[in-house]
């Protein structure tokens, strides 16, 4: 997996305050942005209000750099997360899972306190 932001409270107390992006995840973006055929766009991870639970998570990919953006970079992908979504991400994994069962990208979310069955909106 790749690094992290990360700061520390105290010496042994670390808070996330970024997102990460596992390597099966930004390889299958790289495809993507590949299949696209453009170098400009970036993936973005939002937040929105919706969905059962009172939030649902967007991923897309996005051209625009909006103020307050926070930027990473995995594996020679562009992560953007905007400055109102941020706070709910802190800490989240994203991941891509390709199973027999089941194809798609994953959130592993610290910040959410519940979902719900469908996994696509959280509280």
């Amino acid at each position: 997996m790749s690094v992290q932001d990360s700061t520390t409270l105290d010496s042994s107390t670390p808070v996330t305050t970024g997102v990460l992006l596992s390597d099966p995840a930004a390889s299958k973006v790289k495809a993507l942005l590949d299949q696209e055929g453009r170098d400009d766009l970036r993936l973005r991870i939002a937040v929105q209000p919706g969905g059962c639970s009172g939030l649902r998570y967007q991923l897309f990919f996005d051209e625009r750099f909006l103020d307050g953006d926070q930027t990473y970079e995995f594996g020679g992908v562009e992560v953007i997360v905007d400055r109102m979504s941020g706070p709910y991400l802190g800490g989240a994994t994203i991941d891509f899972v390709d199973t027999i069962e089941k194809q798609g990208f994953t959130i592993d979310n610290p910040n959410a306190g519940g979902s719900c069955a469908c996994g696509d909106s959280f509280h």
